[in-house]
Order: C-alpha cells, then structure tokens, then sequence
C-alpha cells in the first residue's frame, strides 16, 4: 500500500509534468537509458578559462579508471587551491563523470578550485565494493599528485550527488579506517546510503512514476550486491551500515522532503552528530529526488545550490587568529 506523502513545490512540480519519468528499472531499460544518457561537457566549458586534463589511474585488479581534471586556466592566488573531488550520481548503475558536472563547476568559479571527476566503474557490470575503491583510488591520486595539480592536500573536499553521495561516504569512512588521506569535508548531496531500501520514505515513494522510485532503488542495489545478505554487505558500499561515525570531516548532507533517500540521509546526519562530529543538514520542502540538479533555474534549486556554496565557503575559510 502506497502511504501518503509530501507534497511537491508548486513550481517543480509543474516542471516536472514534461519529464518523463518511470516505475520500474530492469536490465533492458538500463541499456536503453544508457545510451541516451552521455553527458556532454564542452558546453560547460565554453566560458570558462578552464585547463582540462584526462588521466587514468591503474587499480588493483589491472583496471584503469579515468579521471577529468578541471583547473583554472589562470589561478587567482600564488597558493595552493582548494580541491573538490566530484563523484556522479545514476543509481551506481549508470551516468559517467561529466554527470552533474555543473555543480562543482560552480564552485570552480567561486573560489577557483580545482574539480577532479571520477568514472567508477559501474553496476552490475562491476560489484560489491569495486566501485567505491575505485573512487577511493582517485582519492589517493589528487594527494599523490596535489602539487603538479597546484591542490593544497589539507583542502580537498569529497563531494557527489545521488549514487555519487553514497560513494562519497564510503570513501570518506575507507579513507579514515585505512589511515588515508586527510579529507577536508565532505558534501552529500541526497546520498544513496542505505541498501536496505526499508525508510519511510523509501515505501511513500512507491508505486507510481517518479526521478526515482523505491523499485528503481532496489534494482540500482541489486545491480551492486546481487545476492548478497545484509551482514555480507560492506558499511563502504552501503554507509548507513557503519557502526562508528566518529572522527569523519565536517559534513553537508541535502535532501528533499518528497524523495526516497529523505529518511536515511537525516538519520546518517543525526548519527554524525551523535558520534560528536558536525553536520549542516538541509530538507527542502517538496524538493523531489535531484531537483536541482535537474532544474537549476527554479526558485528552491537556487537557494539549494546557493547554499551549499555558502557552507563551502565557511569550510574553506582560512582560520582566524583567537
């Protein structure tokens, strides 16, 4: 039985009447959806004086993940600039690292930062934990090559929407459990955090078409952990599993109040603040699942978007003398 649920922003709501939204998601409208899916970046890149750099940095098992690197052609400052690492979202199952793109690009603009993107390899064609290690591995790049990039390593902020949320999370808890680089903050933007799919929020959300609906998240994490029971599931894939929230950076976690992800994600904030750590969480009312990411123009998308940069800018400010 559907339960009731939030009602949508007049203003996005009537946006959202010519999208085309879905169900269900299965194998076959993955492909589909995949191949329409390719995000181009050049046009985000036309005014910007912007020096791009494509890599790829080798794993473990003999794959070569590819990073984009976006640095400003002329930095504002002789001194080492921030670093924002962007991971995508699409369910970890589809999108690639131009996804969303625009999103850290605005705070390249804003405080001359430099914007590294990963391409994780994705589900179900890659499983269990390989995706966010594959992040986790563009992580160690930036501080292995922080001073080629011009990046000061004590600012480099791990950030990701959606999917890109979750892997975000994870690779902050793996960077802290292995000792690993020094992460700044952390920006989550209606993060993927709970594979157990049992929120609230996650059965108001069923049913009918939505951005994303609980059946389309139970198929993004089948894709990922195929039959695997909880107690095989890594707390780095699905991050509401960690038992130990202490000693992560300062954290921004956004969510819409008419949205799947809504419940875990306020959980996954007040559990940080239980730990003794710090988070700025904001629910915006009628916010649907990535609506600023999808209508950057609204009203609700702008204050959004203004807002985390407002926060990244607070965390980027050099500390004051007591």
């Amino acid at each position: 039985m559907t339960t009731a649920r939030p009602a949508l922003d007049p203003e996005l709501r009537e946006l959202l009447t010519g999208m085309p939204l879905m169900s269900q998601l299965d194998a076959d409208l993955l492909t589909q959806v995949r191949g329409l899916a390719a995000t181009p970046v050049e046009p985000h890149l036309v005014h910007r004086r912007v020096e791009r750099r494509e890599v790829t940095v080798p794993t473990e098992d003999g794959a070569a993940i590819p990073l984009s690197v976006f640095r400003p052609a002329h930095p504002r400052r002789a001194t080492a600039a921030p670093c924002v690492y962007w991971i995508h979202g699409g369910g970890m199952v589809m999108g690639d690292r131009f996804s969303q793109i625009d999103i850290p690009l605005e705070w390249f603009d804003e405080f001359g930062a430099v914007v590294v993107s990963v391409d994780y390899r994705l589900a179900p064609e890659a499983t269990g934990s390989t995706l966010v290690e594959d992040c986790y591995r563009g992580l160690l790049w930036i501080v292995e090559h922080a001073a080629g990039l011009g990046v000061d390593p004590g600012r480099v902020i791990v950030a990701g929407a959606s999917a890109g949320g979750g892997l975000a999370a994870g690779t902050t808890l793996l960077a802290r459990d292995l000792g690993g680089p020094a992460i700044a903050a952390q920006l989550l933007i209606c993060p993927m955090l709970d594979h157990r799919n049992t929120s609230v929020s996650s059965r108001q959300f069923s049913g009918e078409p939505g951005v994303w609906t609980r059946e389309m998240n139970e198929f993004g994490w089948r894709c990922v952990l195929g039959d695997r029971t909880d107690d095989e599931v890594s707390a780095y894939v699905s991050p509401a599993l960690a038992d130990d929230l202490s000693g992560l950076p300062t954290t921004y976690v956004d969510t819409g109040s008419a949205e799947v992800f809504r419940d875990e994600d306020t959980a996954y904030a007040s559990r940080l603040w239980a730990a003794g750590g710090q988070a700025e969480l904001h629910v915006w009312a009628g916010g649907f699942h990535g609506f600023d990411a999808l209508f950057p123009g609204a009203r609700m998308s702008a204050t959004a978007r203004r807002t985390r940069t407002d926060w990244l800018a607070r965390v980027l400010a050099p500390a004051t003398a007591a």
